[in-house]
């Protein structure tokens, strides 16, 4: 099997400008890859993380899933690259935990003990299958961030993508949201995860990519690279607060 599961060539998109979106990006994917893909905010991380599953398309440039333009076959990308938004209330439309987790493979018309065998697991993977019967608007911050990976996990995902998923979450939800990230890891799903505070998954990472002004900058292993981030408008995620995370 190809190792590379996801790659982009070339990719540019820009917003009026060629001072706004993102230019030339050239990134490989893994199966195996956990990558934190670092930078201030409007450096251009999420308008690239958003042409993965064809959110939005490129000006120049192709994504390819498996070797093959997604742009042929959107709802296959959309069911292999799974994305949770940084405001899980954009995702959340049903009226109950079970219905909101099973809302992706109903519209894919798989059969309903299927949905419901799988359901059942991402709920109990999430630490949810408690809540199945609550309303979603009932939940706390962190929770409504774990129903979301749910209602991915269910299609079972090759590559789940998180965009800044620490934002306005609490310390324990923070801690508890870094440990279903290592876990869906160890589990075969592929992670990308924008962020601007790289502490507290900087040891999860099999590699990190720095953006600046709608370009990639660097790119590599995350323990070589953090001292560079400064430089970037990143925290230096190796001072004493930050060894807090090495969970």
């Amino acid at each position: 099997m190809d190792t590379v599961l996801l790659k982009t060539d070339h990719l540019t998109h820009a917003f009026g400008s060629e001072q706004s979106g993102i230019f030339d990006i050239c990134l490989t994917i893994a199966r195996d890859d956990f990558i934190v893909l670092a930078g201030k905010n409007g450096c251009g991380k999420t308008t690239l993380i958003r042409h993965f599953n064809g959110l939005l398309m490129p000006d120049r440039g192709r994504v390819l899933l498996d070797g093959q333009d997604i742009q042929k076959n959107l709802t296959v990308a959309r069911k292999k690259v799974g994305m949770v938004f940084q405001d899980p209330d954009t995702q959340i439309i049903a009226d109950t935990v079970f219905d909101e987790t099973a809302f992706g493979p109903e519209n894919l018309n798989m059969g309903r003990e299927a949905i419901n065998a799988g359901v059942i697991n991402a709920l109990k993977l999430l630490g949810l299958y408690h809540l199945r019967d609550r309303n979603p608007a009932t939940l706390s911050g962190g929770e409504k961030r774990r129903l979301a990976i749910a209602g991915i996990l269910v299609m079972a995902p090759d590559l789940i993508i998180f965009d800044e998923p620490f934002a306005n979450l609490d310390y324990p939800s923070i801690v508890s949201l870094v440990r279903v990230c290592r876990t869906l890891h160890r589990s075969g799903h592929a992670i990308v995860m924008t962020t601007h505070d790289v502490a507290p998954v900087i040891m999860l990472a099999t590699k990190m990519v720095v953006m600046d002004k709608g370009r990639i900058k660097e790119q590599g292993d995350p323990i070589s690279l953090a001292p560079c981030l400064e430089s970037y408008g990143v925290k230096n995620p190796f001072t004493p607060m930050a060894q807090a995370w090495a969970l």
